[in-house]
């Protein structure tokens, strides 16, 4: 499977994905975020997927950035990474967005 097929694969098949680096401080943020509304994401660390680097270029196409960690799709839709989604909680948006993917069940 190629790093696109990948992606693919991954974010037509959860409700919330989290590409992640597990060293990464903004990483940690988003996926505490997420966790503590109530979603149970799919969370890909980079760092330790065989096909990281792969993967990686790819969400740089998504994101327009050589930087695009971390990661987030809802819904099959990519967000963007931890401004985008900071954006999208202080905005209301979050919790209806994946209430909507069915991340939420409140």
């Amino acid at each position: 499977m190629t790093p696109d097929e990948i992606v693919q694969q991954l974010t037509s098949s959860y409700a919330v994905v989290i590409f992640s680096k597990s060293d990464c401080c903004m990483s940690v943020m988003v996926k505490h975020l997420i966790f503590t509304l109530g979603a149970g994401p799919k969370v890909v660390e980079l760092d330790e997927h065989v096909n990281g680097f792969g993967i990686q270029s790819v969400l740089c196409q998504f994101s327009g950035t050589n930087q695009p960690i971390p990661a987030v799709f809802i819904g099959g839709k990519f967000i963007g990474g931890v401004d985008s989604l900071i954006t999208y909680h202080l905005d209301n948006k979050l919790v209806p967005h994946l209430k909507e993917a069915g991340a939420l069940w409140l």
